[in-house]
């Protein structure tokens, strides 16, 4: 048992941990790659799968790696953490002398460990730093830095990254406060401006800070920036059979991923009747998933953050 880290004891369960898991195939042993090792669940069950498996675990954040790797650590050599964005995949796989990748996962939610700290500002559930950044030690713009911004600015990242509706009264109410003298610096200083701006009911599903949050953390670590260069980055790493796994929690990042999946496997992005195809489609991978596959109600009662995750897989075809 890994001793308890940042108020988390037992690790959660990994979402999707069996469908992922008939997706990569990891019995077949190889080098897989988890570029998102989190709290490591995911990998635990690549490397349990057959000692014939290795993994190159990626984070961004040095907690989570760290944690991981003590949970890891029984594994021995057959698992090398790397701190890095998992946008840098090709530059890791050269750099570390990778070869014949079998199976590629990227798990793109937001760790247990992050959620629940009470200082990083992932959660308005605590009174923390407005920070955000998934790598604290970065010198990126934390999320009040990003408040910082002019209002127009504010309320097309509430609108673009949270599909927040009511985006241009919250930025209206941000930038008063800040007018006043009173930046936003806490979680809970947001959360409650967001629920006087655009009022509460018993009947919502969500807290009404709910989607601002989200929309900040995206804006803050780029969570969409590249996302579609990564995954033909990843499948073009992986040999003949090799799996490619990814698992979203919002409707944004699931439709990258939809469509780049989609282009590589030879399907035209292009408008109607453009006589020319430019978008670059390849039939390089099989899709797996037709449809996203989506946790049952059994996986959503034990673990509510499960809720929201879709997962699509693909496998590279033959080069011949």
């Amino acid at each position: 048992m890994v001793a308890p880290l940042g108020g988390i004891g037992a690790p959660h369960r990994p979402v999707l941990l069996e469908q992922t898991m008939q997706f990569l195939a990891p019995e077949r042993g190889g080098l897989f790659i988890d570029c998102t090792v989190g709290l490591g669940g995911h990998t635990e069950a690549i490397l349990e799968s057959s000692n014939e498996t290795r993994v190159f675990g990626i984070d961004l954040d040095n907690e989570a790696l760290d944690y991981a790797s003590r949970r890891l650590a029984r594994f021995g050599n057959r698992f090398r953490p790397f701190q890095a964005d998992f946008r840098e995949i090709s530059a890791i796989v050269e750099d570390a002398g990778g070869k014949q990748i079998r199976g590629v996962l990227a798990d793109l939610g937001v760790s247990s460990l992050q959620i629940d700290s009470a200082t990083r500002g992932f959660s308005f559930r605590f009174d923390a730093p407005l920070d955000m950044r998934m790598n604290p030690a970065s010198e990126t713009e934390t999320a009040s830095e990003l408040l910082l911004q002019p209002e127009a600015e504010i309320a097309r990242i509430l609108f673009e990254y949270g599909e927040e509706r009511r985006s241009r009264r919250i930025a209206k109410w941000i930038v008063e406060s800040r007018e006043r003298g009173e930046p936003i610096q806490t979680t809970k200083a947001l959360a409650d401006l967001v629920q006087r701006a655009v009022g509460y009911s018993k009947t919502r599903a969500i807290h009404p800070a709910t989607r601002t949050f989200q929309a900040l953390r995206i804006a803050v670590n780029r969570e969409l920036a590249g996302l579609d260069q990564f995954i033909a980055a990843a499948i073009d790493l992986l040999q003949p059979d090799g799996r490619f796994s990814a698992i979203s929690f919002h409707s944004l990042e699931d439709r990258i991923i939809k469509h780049e999946l989609r282009r590589l496997s030879g399907y035209c992005q292009c408008p109607p009747r453009v006589p020319v195809c430019s978008c670059g489609a390849r039939r390089a991978v099989e899709l797996l998933t037709r449809r996203p596959v989506v946790p049952d109600d059994t996986e959503v009662e034990q673990n509510p953050r499960a809720r929201s995750a879709k997962l699509r897989a693909c496998r590279k075809l033959s080069l011949t």
